[in-house]
């Protein structure tokens, strides 16, 4: 694997962390209960972030930044 494929990828997978913690922060303050989802089922939180895009765009935003940056990598 090159450097630059290594250092996308790695971009990417942080992406992908800071997107979640965000979706988990969202969650947290609309209801308890899907703050509790998105800690333990973080594809079904995703799930929740398209339906309040208003609230939680900007961690889909940087999930979608994140897998593009994977991608690039791959």
């Amino acid at each position: 694997m090159e450097a630059s494929s290594s250092f996308l990828m790695t971009l990417g997978a942080a992406c992908l962390l800071v997107s979640w913690v965000l979706l988990m922060i969202t969650s947290w303050r609309a209801e308890f209960t899907w703050g509790m989802v998105s800690l333990l089922l973080p594809p079904v939180s995703y799930c929740y972030a398209l339906f309040r895009l208003d609230q939680a765009g900007s961690s889909v935003a940087f999930a979608a930044l994140g897998w593009l940056l994977i991608w690039l990598g791959w």
